[in-house]
C-alpha cells in the first residue's frame, strides 16, 4: 500500500471511529451517566494509527496529577486510551478545527502559558479540576520533547498543587517510543507532523511507564523538580543540564 493510501484508509477509520462514538457518547450524557466513550474512541485511535502500548506499573485515578515527558500528539492517545485522564493543553488547539471540540469532549482544560498575568486564574481552575472523578495529565516540558533529553518542567501550573487537595498525588509517567522514536517525533508543524505519522507502515509499540506516586510538599519549584527527577528515573531519558534543582528553576 502506497503512503497515500495508507493515510486516507486511516482517515476513514478515524473518521468511522467518530461517528460511532459521537451518538453512543451523547446518549450517555443523556442518560446522566458518566460516558466511557472518549476515552474508548481515543484508544481506538491509537490502534488505527499502529500503536500497540505496553504498559509498565499502575495508572492512578481520581485525584492523581500525571507528570509526563511529551513527544507527540499520540501521547494523548495512548494516555487517554490507558488511563480515562483529562489533559492540559495549549491554549491555541482550543481553535484548532475539530481537535479543539474532540478535545473539550474530554475535559481538557485550556491555559496560555504565555499569558503570566493570567497563571494565577489558571492555577485555580486547574485547582478546581482536580475535584472530578478522573486523573489529570500534564506534559510540564511545556513543549514536545525529542525522547532523548528530559527538558525542564515548567513549574507554574504546579501552583496548584501547593499545597495540594486533601489525598491528592503526583504520578510520574515515561513515555517512550523506542525504535519508532525517529519516525514519530519531528519539530514540524501539527498538521505535517499528523500527516507523516499517519502516512506511515506498521505499527509501532510503545511503552508508558507509570512511576509510583508521591504526595507533593513545598514550593511549586520544588515539586516540579522532585517529579522531573521521578520521571528521569523511569527510563533513558537524560534530564537536561538546566534542569530545574530543588527550589529553583524557571517560573
Amino acid at each position: 500500500m502506497t503512503a497515500n493510501l495508507r493515510l486516507a484508509a486511516r482517515l476513514a477509520r478515524l473518521a468511522a471511529a467518530l461517528l460511532i462514538a459521537l451518538p453512543l457518547h451523547g446518549l450517555w450524557r443523556l442518560a446522566g451517566r458518566p460516558s466511557p466513550w472518549p476515552r474508548r474512541f481515543l484508544r481506538r485511535c491509537g490502534r488505527i494509527v499502529g500503536a500497540r502500548p505496553v504498559v509498565i506499573g499502575t495508572p492512578g485515578g481520581a485525584q492523581t496529577v500525571m507528570l509526563a515527558n511529551h513527544l507527540s500528539w499520540i501521547d494523548i492517545l495512548l494516555l487517554a486510551g490507558e488511563t480515562g485522564a483529562a489533559f492540559v493543553a495549549k491554549a491555541e488547539l482550543q481553535a484548532s478545527p475539530m481537535v479543539g471540540w474532540l478535545a473539550g469532549l474530554n475535559h481538557t482544560l485550556f491555559v496560555d502559558r504565555a499569558d503570566r498575568l493570567g497563571i494565577a486564574d489558571q492555577v485555580e481552575r486547574l485547582r478546581g479540576a482536580l475535584a472530578r472523578p478522573w486523573p489529570i495529565v500534564i506534559f510540564p516540558e511545556g513543549t514536545t520533547g525529542d525522547g532523548e533529553t528530559l527538558l525542564p518542567f515548567k513549574p507554574a501550573l504546579l501552583g496548584a498543587l501547593a499545597p495540594p487537595p486533601p489525598g491528592l498525588c503526583v504520578q510520574p509517567v515515561r513515555i517512550d517510543y523506542g525504535t519508532a522514536r525517529d519516525l514519530i517525533w519531528g519539530d514540524e508543524t501539527g498538521l505535517t507532523h499528523a500527516l507523516r505519522v499517519l502516512r506511515r507502515p506498521g505499527r509501532f509499540r510503545p511503552t508508558l511507564r507509570f512511576g509510583e506516586p508521591f504526595l507533593p510538599h513545598g514550593h511549586r519549584k520544588t515539586i516540579a523538580a522532585q517529579a522531573h527527577a521521578a520521571v528521569a528515573a523511569l527510563g533513558s531519558v537524560a534530564p537536561s543540564p538546566s534542569a530545574p534543582a530543588s527550589g529553583n528553576g524557571a517560573a
